[in-house]
């Protein structure tokens, strides 16, 4: 296994770029310690996409009054569902400015979590839980470098851990698509353990297990045998049938498939090294069941929250606990140490 050059806490105190380093993560992360989320507010959400308009009613047809940026914690109000719509998704949040609709917003928690100190040579995975979270990268020429920002229910693989560039133990990640390692406070993340992932429902033979996807009801219904045993509204690919750079087209295809690679952890996206937050770089896409040879999968979803509507390059976007049933229920049988798991599994129907 490649090891970082993660830092023992002598060799910790003789870095120069401690301050600097040490200072921007401060910046970014000091709310969390103690957020100050006021009593008569339900929840907090996180602006998922470039920026949203707040409007003074939960209607589109309104005119704004103002602009949430990416990343931006809004504290909600109320929940509700809005006679004006849209049709497909007509929850809104009010929030302390007026209205958002929910679309791109993912609600958020802050929970802060024991340190683990012996991570095993398998490695562990865990998840982030906290809105979002600021990694860094370390060098021996450039010391602590800021990368990706890390958001709520993304899940990673833990490799090690150490001493961050704020004096605080740290995890080291490794990126499973770069093979890079990047690292993030050790409070910030929730080993989860094996028995949350083990698979479930194998009294049920495997050849009697499948899955539904209607494209145009924006659902996703599995079944045993002839019985339905759950059932969601997802996001599938958008109507585009023309190839992107990669190659792909964002639409869904239809047909009759099998789950044959599932992975808990995947970095999708360009594969840039990059701190630019509006990069196209998904690292840490949790619970990812493909079941077509272009990538196209069942997988957990953290940018938006507009299930029943189109919105993915192609995948079947779910809620993270939904991906994470499927991820378990669905052959083939996997576990918490292995990267992929291959195999010829669980049949998919995918009709327009």
């Amino acid at each position: 296994m490649r090891k970082t050059p993660f830092l023992s806490r002598r060799d910790f105190l003789k870095i120069s770029g401690f301050t600097a380093a040490s200072l921007a993560f401060e910046r970014f992360n000091g709310w969390w310690d103690a957020p100050p989320t006021p009593p008569e507010a339900l929840f907090i959400v996180r602006v998922a996409t470039d920026e949203i308009n707040i409007y003074p009613e939960p209607d589109y047809e309104s005119e704004a009054v103002g602009v949430c940026g990416r990343d931006e914690l809004l504290y909600v109000y109320d929940s509700i569902t809005s006679p004006y719509g849209p049709v497909t998704n007509p929850r809104w949040y009010r929030i302390e400015q007026g209205y958002v609709h929910t679309s791109h917003l993912q609600r958020v928690e802050t929970h802060l979590n024991q340190i683990e100190y012996n991570i095993p040579e398998t490695k562990r995975i865990a998840e982030v839980t906290v809105p979002m979270t600021l990694s860094f990268r370390y060098h021996e020429r450039t010391d602590w470098q800021p990368l990706y920002r890390l958001y709520y229910q993304s899940v990673h693989w833990v490799t090690e851990v150490g001493y961050g560039p704020n004096g605080h133990a740290w995890y080291g990640l490794e990126d499973d698509l770069l093979g890079i390692v990047y690292h993030v406070p050790a409070t910030h993340m929730r080993l989860i353990e094996p028995e949350e992932i083990s698979p479930i429902h194998t009294d049920v033979p495997p050849e009697l297990k499948w899955v539904l996807v209607d494209l145009s009801r924006q659902t996703a219904t599995a079944f045993e045998d002839d019985t339905e045993v759950f059932h969601t509204d997802v996001s599938t690919g958008l109507p585009n049938r023309t190839p992107q750079a990669n190659g792909v087209p964002t639409i869904t295809p239809a047909g009759r498939f099998n789950i044959n690679i599932k992975m808990p952890v995947r970095h999708m996206g360009n594969g840039e090294v990059t701190s630019d937050i509006n990069a196209y770089e998904l690292p840490g896409v949790p619970w990812v069941s493909y079941f077509y040879q272009t990538g196209v999968a069942f997988h957990g979803c953290y940018w938006h929250d507009n299930y029943g509507n189109q919105m993915s390059h192609g995948c079947v976007n779910m809620r993270p606990a939904e991906a994470k049933w499927i991820y378990r229920w669905a052959t083939p049988e996997c576990n918490t140490i292995q990267r992929v798991t291959g195999g010829h599994g669980t049949f998919v129907r995918v009709v327009a």
